[in-house]
């Protein structure tokens, strides 16, 4: 960001002394205020014609001026955009924390129901071991089966990336 501080600052000082340099070099031609467009123009023309490596070296200067000025532009476009990214960054960053804090808060619920959840499933379990004997001389069957796969979720961290897990009840 400094390097282009700098390179803005030396196209900057280039471009005023393109300027004295064109300032010193000019001709001073007065025009009357009688004067019509075309006669100035003629004016203009006949200097030039006259004096033609003054007004080529006018010319080289006016064009390194508009050169110059166009890079300048560009490097003021690339600078704001920077900025424009530097300044996005802390307000990007604190809404990142914000959106953090609201999934940690979510993720801490979905544990805390996956912990009640696991103590419903284990007193069903409790349930079924009772019931189950009763259940098979009456119905022939078992009272409730799939303990064995009863899972519920947890949300675990390990740095920044976040896992969601599935614990085997």
């Amino acid at each position: 960001m400094e390097d282009m501080q700098a390179e803005i600052a030396a196209i900057r000082a280039q471009i005023n002394q393109l300027r004295r340099e064109g300032a010193a070099l000019a001709v001073n031609i007065k025009p009357s205020e009688d004067d019509s467009p075309q006669a100035i123009a003629e004016v203009y023309r006949r200097q030039a014609r006259e004096n033609p490596l003054l007004f080529a070296e006018l010319k080289g200067i006016d064009d390194a001026i508009v050169a110059l000025e166009a890079q300048l532009t560009d490097y003021l476009a690339q600078s704001k955009s920077r900025r424009g990214y530097i300044t996005r960054l802390p307000q990007q960053k604190e809404e990142l924390e914000k959106a953090r804090t609201k999934a940690k808060a979510h993720a801490e619920r979905i544990n805390q129901l996956g912990a009640e959840l696991a103590t419903e499933v284990n007193s069903l379990k409790a349930c079924a071991d009772i019931l189950t004997p009763l259940y098979w001389r009456i119905y022939y069957k078992p009272f409730i089966t799939g303990f064995k796969t009863v899972s519920v979720p947890y949300v675990r961290c390990d740095g920044d990336v976040w896992n969601i897990v599935n614990r085997i009840v």
